[in-house]
């Protein structure tokens, strides 16, 4: 074979394996930080006063708030392989570990932008197709990385999670709204954060950490984890 078609390939499979090693992969737990603001994806046992009543979504400043863990599932009717590097445009659900609903919209207007509602719906993971979020990736990569912000898009009604910069009053005061918006800007722009990332098993396992951390490093028969708590 030609050296420089060998070269080639070479190239292709080394960048091709580098990117699966970045990779969100289907139930890693981890914050979603907006871009513009830089607040995180929250939720807590706290009912909207209006709209739906649901359970309410917000986004918080505070870096150490254990409510702003959502895990990364798959769709409702094509669950994703643990471990498995999640690609641009899958349909995934996001989880919120605490209270166990399901990131959610559906057309009711959020309490303060009078956008589209964002709230956490469903019992332990079981919800609706209002769970249902396109990953939108804005590089040209094949997979969501680690280090690229993504949009979420919501499947039902084609808007995007938003963060308007509307702050709330009492019970959740200084927390931001989270809404759904009609159009892509940077304030629908997430990065993921702390979190505990799975990889596929044949993955060498490695931990990179906060310093604050207490949480370790673990692997389970099927799965190894970096740990970024």
């Amino acid at each position: 074979m030609n050296i420089l078609i060998q070269c080639t390939i070479l190239i292709f499979l080394f960048n091709f394996s580098s990117c699966n090693k970045d990779a969100i992969t289907c139930g890693s737990t981890f914050k979603l930080v907006n871009q513009q603001s830089g607040d995180r994806l929250h939720s807590h046992d706290v009912k909207y006063g209006s709209g739906s009543g649901q359970q309410s979504v917000t986004g918080t400043p505070n870096a150490d708030d254990v409510n702003s863990y959502w895990q990364i599932r798959g769709d409702i009717k094509n669950d994703c392989e643990r471990g498995a590097p999640i690609k641009c445009d899958t349909i995934i659900r996001l989880f919120h570990v605490t209270t166990r609903r399901n990131l959610h919209s559906h057309n009711y207007a959020s309490p303060l932008s009078n956008n589209q509602e964002v709230s956490a719906y469903g019992e332990d993971g079981v919800g609706d197709e209002g769970d249902r979020w396109k990953v939108v990736c804005t590089t040209k990569n094949d997979y969501w990385l680690r280090a690229d912000p993504i949009r979420l898009q919501h499947v039902a009604t084609g808007k995007y999670l938003h963060l308007s910069g509307d702050t709330y009053g009492r019970p959740i005061h200084g927390q931001k709204e989270i809404s759904c918006y009609s159009y892509a800007n940077s304030q629908n722009l997430w990065k993921v954060d702390s979190g505990v990332y799975i990889r596929q098993s044949s993955e060498p396992l490695s931990s990179t950490r906060d310093d604050n951390s207490n949480t370790r490093s673990q692997s389970t028969k099927n799965d190894h984890f970096d740990d970024e708590l």
